[in-house]
Order: C-alpha cells, then sequence, then structure tokens
C-alpha cells in the first residue's frame, strides 16, 4: 500500500490504512494509551489548540496519533483548529458557494480538497479552477478530454458526488480509471470505459462502458430520465465487494459494475463540449455504512 496523499502534483493510492488515516471517520490507529505521557498529556486544550492552528493536514493526523488528550482536541471536526486551516487551504470561492453544501464540517471540507480532481493527471486540454473542484475544458476541436482525482484506492468504500455545470455534449462520462488509462484522445468519444483500464456511465445516452464495449443500459428501468445540468450524481466505490454504484437525489440507481480488479482506482471523469466544466467533489465513506 502506498503512502498517504499530498496536495501536490500527479495522483497517489491510498490503502486501507492510510485512506482511513485520512478520512473524517478519524484514524483507525489507537492513540498512544495512557492519555499521553510527560508534557504532551498535560498541555492546555486551548494551548493545545493555538499550536494545532498552525499546522497543516498531514501534521494534525500525525498529532492525533499521539495521545488520547491530542486525539479529542483534534476530534471536533468544526473546531477552530480545523476552520482556520480551512480558511488557509480553501479558496473564498468553495467555502461560500454550494460547492461543499453536503459537507458540514471544516474537516470534511479539507478532506475532499486533498481528494479533488487533480491538475497534474489530466488532459493538456482541461484544467482545474481555483476553487480546487471543478474543472474546466478548453474549446479545443475533436478531442476528449480527461481527469483523476488526486487520490485512488485500493480498500475500503468511498464516494463523491459530481456534476456538470455546462452542456454535456455528445458525451460526457463519470467513473474510475487506473493510473494506465489515456486521459486524451482524438475525435469525441467515450474515454473511460474505452479499454480495459476504466469504467464509465455515459449520462448523455445512459450506456455503461468498459473495454471499448457498451455493458447495457443504465438505470436498469425504461425510460430512463436523462441527466439534468447541475444535478449531482454520487458515486460509490466498494473496493471490498468489487463494486461501483450510482445515486441520483439520493435514490439509490444500483450497482453499475461488479467485479473490479483489486487495483488501485480513481475517481474520473471526461468530457468533450467546449467551455463546459464539471465539479468533484469527495464525501469520503458512504453514510449507509
Amino acid at each position: 500500500m502506498s503512502g498517504a496523499a499530498g496536495g501536490g502534483g500527479g495522483s497517489s493510492c491510498l490503502g486501507a490504512a492510510a485512506a482511513a488515516s485520512c478520512s473524517s471517520a478519524g484514524s483507525p490507529y489507537a492513540p498512544a494509551a495512557g492519555g499521553g505521557a510527560g508534557v504532551a498529556g498535560r498541555l492546555p486544550a486551548r494551548v493545545l489548540e493555538h499550536i494545532f492552528s498552525y499546522l497543516e493536514l498531514s501534521d494534525l493526523m500525525c498529532c492525533a496519533l499521539v495521545c488520547w488528550h491530542w486525539n479529542n482536541i483534534l476530534a471536533d471536526e468544526n473546531s477552530e483548529v480545523w476552520r482556520s486551516l480551512c480558511s488557509r487551504t480553501l479558496s473564498d470561492e468553495a467555502l461560500r458557494s454550494d460547492i461543499l453544501c453536503n459537507l458540514p464540517t471544516y474537516k470534511g471540507k479539507l478532506m475532499a480538497f486533498q481528494h479533488g480532481l487533480s491538475s497534474h493527471d489530466c488532459s493538456r486540454n482541461v484544467y482545474v479552477k481555483k476553487n480546487g473542484f471543478t474543472l474546466h475544458r478548453n474549446p479545443i476541436a475533436q478531442s476528449t478530454d480527461g481527469a483523476r482525482g488526486k487520490i485512488g484506492f485500493l480498500e475500503g468504500r468511498h464516494a463523491w458526488e459530481i456534476w456538470w455545470e455546462g452542456p454535456l455534449g455528445t458525451v460526457a462520462v463519470i467513473g474510475i480509471a487506473t493510473k494506465r488509462a489515456s486521459m486524451q484522445c482524438q475525435g469525441y468519444v467515450a474515454l473511460l470505459g474505452s479499454d480495459d483500464q476504466s469504467w464509465g456511465w455515459n449520462l448523455v445516452d445512459n450506456n455503461l462502458l468498459h473495454n471499448g464495449e457498451v455493458n447495457g443500459n443504465f438505470p436498469q428501468c425504461n425510460n430512463a430520465p436523462k441527466y439534468q445540468i447541475g444535478e449531482r450524481i454520487r458515486v460509490i466505490l466498494d473496493m471490498d465487494d468489487k463494486t461501483l454504484s450510482f445515486e441520483r437525489g439520493f435514490e439509490f440507481l444500483g450497482v453499475a459494475f461488479r467485479g473490479l480488479p483489486k487495483t488501485c482506482l480513481f475517481p474520473a471523469v471526461s468530457a468533450v463540449y467546449g467551455n463546459t466544466e464539471v465539479t468533484m467533489v469527495y464525501l469520503g465513506k458512504p453514510l449507509d455504512g
């Protein structure tokens, strides 16, 4: 398993322990027993909060493992510590808009930023806007362009929301991809699902795609409604059961893909329409447990 991801270039993959240690649900490692030894266990909460408010996310995750006292200080995900880090890390646009409206805590918002679409692991024809969550596709003719998330997953259950904020064009695909999957190709095609390294749902015609083949319609119902611009789709990746599922408006649409490989899988998206925008927000572990 690879280590915890940073916010910098490229994309990395989290295994079960590393992913959980960076999740809003808390760390899988027990803090040191005994409530903390020496000075660490005796520092007043207000002093610790002041010190912690200057640290970065990776440092705070390590601090939570020092002792129970420090862990309890950081347990409040809306504390001044997390608010301070949020204000330093996230843009004003992200914090003031409704992009993060389904994340009630500052720590949850930070984790979403850490798991956002990568500006370094994408087609040269797209870029991630200053808000840190929205992908913009430049108006390049005869090109399909995609992006992967900063962090992929080997184990555990993960959910994220994704929505189009512009026209879909002839092909608009959401799904997952390995590190080997291409993020750009010539023509207007369903890039995700075009090979054995990616799995996608084309929101334009409701087709499931993998290995260059159509795997049926989705959702599997008569007269399935077409995607509406601005509608949030929730993607649920279960690396334990090896399935990929989707929700729309908190309605479970079903399992789209089964038998996913035991390899690092990243959130991914591909688009063809010029100047269209796609936003992705990582939510953490699905609420249904």
